[in-house]
């Protein structure tokens, strides 16, 4: 008996576009895998001109740092041709800026304890806590982001005045800590709230008092956070310049940006110094901010999904 051959059905490569094992020839096929790599190098170069131009003056006011006067006057080139401290020595014996340094250190360490202190309470309380009106009052010190700042400047120096602290320190922690209020408690509240609440239960079965379990368990799991706030809280006020002018008038109370401000006003500005005062006042900030730069990127994510 003769058997019949079957017709093989699997499919063959047939070249068809569509069909299994066939080039794939349909219109723009090779350019549609290509275009989401074209934007990406677009977006790459576009963020590397905007890095370029951003970091620029930076480098500029660095480089003016370690020049003499002719020379910061005399040419546009970057690299200072005959690089000398002998500029920031000069600036910094000229002007004292020791005594301002010391200044802003102490307003900016009040600021941030105070800071600390305070919001991680009421972070804590907002996140963890059950009071009437809790609702209520965590959504007004979040809309308080969008008050700015400048429209409670008149309040606030009359307030000082009739209180008695316009012209000092303390003057100008209290408002800082103040204005640091919103987002300092957005982000301590998402912190806490990020926390297992079975934590909390097997402290109080246990017989643990609401303060220890604040201080504890809560507060080593937020240290991210509260090293964020600290940062958030430690740069604007070391920067701070309009409301120490307003308010500061000794030159024993003045802070860097007041010292600094000092340089401009001369009859005669010698940008050298100018650029190595600037210099000065920058240099904390960004030693703080790259020593904490893990902690502070941990501690805004881990604020946003809490």
């Amino acid at each position: 008996m003769t058997s019949i051959p079957v017709a093989d059905k699997r499919p063959h490569a047939t070249g068809r576009p569509g069909k299994a094992g066939g080039p794939d020839r349909r219109p723009g096929g090779g350019g549609a895998r290509h275009r989401p790599r074209l934007a990406r190098v677009v977006v790459a170069l576009l963020l590397a001109g905007y890095a370029a131009v951003s970091v620029y003056p930076f480098l500029w006011m660095v480089s003016a740092a370690f020049k003499d006067q002719l020379e910061v006057v005399g040419g546009g080139h970057l690299i200072p041709r005959n690089p000398t401290f002998d500029t920031l020595i000069d600036t910094w014996n000229k002007l004292h800026f020791f005594d301002f340094f010391l200044n802003s250190l102490l307003v900016t360490l009040y600021t941030v304890v105070l800071t600390l202190v305070v919001y991680a309470a009421a972070g804590y309380a907002f996140a963890v806590l059950r009071f009437p009106g809790r609702t209520f009052l965590s959504r007004l010190f979040v809309s308080l982001l969008f008050v700015p700042g400048v429209t409670v400047m008149l309040p606030i120096v009359l307030l000082e005045n009739e209180l008695g602290i316009l012209g000092t320190h303390w003057g100008l922690v209290l408002p800082f800590v103040n204005g640091g209020a919103p987002l300092s408690i957005l982000l301590m509240t998402g912190a806490f709230g990020a926390v297992p609440a079975e934590l909390r239960d097997s402290a109080r079965v246990d017989g643990a008092t609401e303060f220890r379990i604040f201080l504890n368990i809560y507060l080593p799991l937020a240290q991210p956070a509260l090293i964020t706030v600290a940062l958030l809280t430690a740069i604007p006020t070391w920067n701070e310049y309009l409301l120490t002018r307003v308010s500061l008038t000794d030159r024993s109370t003045f802070t860097l940006p007041l010292g600094l401000q000092t340089l401009a006003a001369e009859n005669v500005p010698h940008y050298n110094n100018l650029m190595a005062g600037a210099l000065i006042v920058v240099i904390p900030v960004v030693l703080l901010f790259l020593c904490l730069q893990r902690y502070f990127v941990n501690g805004l994510v881990g604020a946003v999904k809490g």
